[in-house]
């Protein structure tokens, strides 16, 4: 038996055919069953006579034709009915089986409702049985009644649902998915509480880990101080052996030119011996030729003794000569040992100094590691705490403001324990100390300040949500830690700086097959009232009396996320489309001079980057956003002298500044309510204050002694910040890529 597949994609059956020229057919014989090549050969077969005009055969094979055609066609219409039969017997049982799958439903519905009701009646028996455990952890006579309620309920639960399977089993024996599911409820159960005791066990291992964090920074500061005291011991060394090396340098030198004395007293002498040398052999000549002569000439015997005693004076002068030779080269020998001992004294001590050398770069070295490993683990600490990190930075003395030591009102602690991290203010002869997680002295650079935040810059390309504010008074540098100085690539502020690391990382994890979008939007919130800094229409960034004509709505949507409606959001490629984008927003921001800044910013500055990366090896998605925000300076009406305008624009930066502060003060005591609300400035800021970001805040803060009382005020804000715990950040991260707006978080 062979299987045929249909037009309609269905197969039907089908048999061999027995040979339809013969005499059995329907007719003649049983039922025949046809193929679709029977059929196909059928319809295209082509009657063949043995002769044009033998009308009988023609009609003969004609009528068999004919005949295997009606055959095929009561065939077709026995099987059409075959099948309008089957189809209908198919329906009844579909309708009977919906029936019955509709009535399985609705006791599974029932029972499933009466399961829920038990299963909150457990949780909420569960969750006293925790609170009473909570509460009454140190009594042990309360925690066993408590355990005695948890095990009859757990008892409970057991009867009740070995009753509702014995119901189900009596019902209906096809309830078997309703089993799986009380099951499932009870795994569930199981799983709560052993996630309760995990969540425990995680809580106490976190504070381990924490206390272990603790004795680590405490272990890196100790040794920190002895390598410290380490390297002031070989520095000192370290100056001896160079004293010392100086020395040994300056008595070589004095050898080297007794040396250079002697050899050239050698060389002189060296000449006198062999001028005597040659006077000798001319005289010896001359004596010879005189006593050749003198046995012809008795006469000249008197001359002979003259020029014999010179000879003997002579050759005298040549001993005494060859001795004094020989004495300076003994002393050259001398000098030549003294000499080479100096140059080993000399090759040891440089070696030693070269040893010190290294001794003293690998001390620095771990140096430099302990203070990385100490930041990493302060990072860690206040990551797990939840807690906003606050830098303070202390601006220069300007010309004309009092620079004069009497007049200094700040201090820096040189404590282990402060340094770098703390300062000390002087009011009315009153000290006030405040530790951050890091303070910038005068003279730190930009660059200095980058270094310390890169890290958390990095995070928004790992897929968290990163945001980064400037609080002080105005003048105190907030615009340019931001923003810097245009025109001075070394003066670059942290929005500039923190885009080319983004876009050169970027460009370096291409390698590792991530591709990044980003997206970039600016606005000001100027009097409350948010303006788009990247409109190109003038009449919607600024009309004449201030306002924008244009409302941007802040929304906030179920995932946590904020975003402004109709503000301009431009994809970006380079960091030179930013830095284009960003003077067209310094252009569009509103600026004023009051009596104490000649250029002061008169609205709160936010900058948005949406960073999505795709992995294509991994399909791993990540959703990070950097805000970097220049916020407007608080600042008294008796100093500023505004008037006019500038009076509203005062009015209300400093009212957004009191509501962030009452945010602040919220959330450090933990309040239930936190009026997020009060203003656009901390509604738009509210999934950084109070969300999964990891947050960090410049306090800016002048030296000058007439502004003690706002850096005050400024200082103990940020105090109180530092004190918030807004939870821990989570990175954003999906299996795949989805389409989000731009948003603040």
């Amino acid at each position: 038996m062979v299987g045929e597949m249909t037009n309609n994609g269905r197969i039907r059956p089908s048999f061999p055919v027995k040979d339809l020229t013969s005499n059995e057919g329907s007719e003649y014989g049983g039922p025949v069953e046809f193929t679709r090549e029977d059929v196909e050969t059928l319809l295209h077969e082509r009657i063949k006579y043995k002769s044009k005009y033998n009308y009988k055969e023609r009609c003969e094979n004609t009528m068999d034709y004919v005949k295997r055609l009606r055959l095929c066609i009561r065939w077709f219409q026995e099987l059409e009915l075959d099948y309008a039969f089957e189809q209908e017997k198919l329906k009844n049982a579909m309708e009977m089986n919906e029936k019955h799958c509709a009535d399985l439903e609705v006791n599974l519905k029932v029972k499933e409702e009466e399961l829920n009701m038990v299963i909150d009646e457990l949780r909420k028996n569960f969750a006293s049985v925790q609170v009473q455990l909570a509460k009454e952890q140190t009594e042990k006579l309360a925690a066993n009644e408590s355990l005695g309620k948890e095990r009859e309920a757990r008892l409970a639960v057991e009867s009740l649902q070995a009753a509702l399977t014995e119901e189900l089993a009596k019902t209906q024996g096809e309830l078997q998915t309703a089993n799986q599911r009380i099951q499932a409820v009870n795994d569930m159960y199981k799983l709560l509480q052993e996630y309760n005791s995990s969540l425990q066990l995680y809580n106490s291992k976190l504070q381990g880990d924490l206390d272990e964090a603790h004795e680590n920074i405490k272990r890196g500061e100790k040794e920190r101080t002895g390598i410290v005291e380490s390297i002031g011991n070989l520095k000192g060394q370290f100056k001896a052996l160079q004293d010392q090396l100086a020395a040994s340098k300056v008595s070589q030198d004095d050898v080297m030119k007794q040396k250079d004395e002697l050899v050239n007293e050698i060389v002189s002498l060296k000449v006198e011996i062999q001028q005597v040398k040659d006077d000798r052999d001319r005289h010896i000549t001359e004596i010879e030729t005189l006593q050749a002569e003198a046995t012809k000439q008795n006469d000249f015997k008197d001359t002979i003794n003259e020029l014999e005693s010179k000879c003997s004076v002579q050759n005298k002068e040549i001993q005494e000569l060859q001795d004094q030779l020989v004495a300076s080269e003994r002393k050259l020998q001398v000098a030549d040992l003294s000499t080479f001992e100096k140059m080993n004294e000399f090759e040891e001590q440089k070696e030693s100094i070269m040893e010190l050398k290294g001794r003293l770069e690998e001390a620095e070295l771990k140096l430099v590691e302990g203070e990385k490993l100490r930041k990493k683990l302060h990072n860690t600490i206040q990551e797990l705490k939840g807690n906003i990190r606050v830098f303070c930075r202390v601006r220069p003395l300007l010309s004309g403001e009092n620079s004069s030591e009497e007049a200094k009102t700040i201090s820096y602690p040189t404590s282990l324990e402060a340094l770098g991290r703390g300062i000390d203010l002087m009011q009315n002869g009153q000290s006030h100390c405040f530790t951050f997680d890091k303070v910038f002295v005068p003279s730190a650079s930009q660059e200095d300040v980058f270094v310390e935040i890169s890290q958390l810059v990095q995070s928004a390309l790992d897929g968290y949500k990163v945001c980064i504010f400037a609080y002080g008074q105005t003048g105190s540098g907030k615009t340019y830690t931001m923003m810097g100085r245009p025109g001075n690539p070394d003066e670059k502020g942290l929005i500039p700086r923190c885009l080319e690391q983004i876009f050169q990382t970027r460009q370096s994890l291409r390698s590792q097959g991530w591709k990044y979008e980003l997206q970039v939007s600016m606005l000001e919130i100027y009097n409350e009232t948010i303006r788009d800094l990247l409109s190109t229409n003038k009449e919607a960034v600024r009309a004449d009396n201030g306002v924008s004509p244009q409302k941007y709505a802040i929304k906030h949507d179920a995932s946590g996320n904020t975003h402004v409606v109709e503000l301009t959001v431009v994809d970006v490629r380079s960091s030179k489309q930013v830095s284009f984008l960003l003077d067209h927003a310094a252009r569009n921001r509103s600026v004023g001079k009051t009596a104490m800044n000649e250029q002061s910013s008169r609205s709160h500055f936010v900058f948005t980057l949406k960073i999505s990366g795709f992995n294509e090896s991994t399909e791993q998605h990540v959703q990070g956003v950097l805000n970097l925000i220049d916020l407007a300076g608080s600042e008294r009406l008796s100093k500023s002298g505004s008037t006019g305008d500038r009076l509203k624009e005062t009015q209300a930066i400093n009212k957004s500044l009191s509501s962030l502060g009452d945010v602040i003060f919220a959330l450090a005591k933990k309040e239930d309510h936190v009026p997020f609300r009060n203003s656009k400035l901390t509604y738009l800021l509210q999934p950084c204050l109070g969300g999964d970001s990891k947050t960090l805040m410049f306090v800016n803060i002048t030296p000058e002694p007439s502004s003690t009382g706002e850096s005050l005020c400024s200082l103990r804000f940020a105090a109180r910040v530092n004190a918030c715990e807004i939870g821990t950040a989570h990175r954003h991260v999906n299996a795949r890529p989805l389409d989000y707006r731009l948003s603040l978080g």
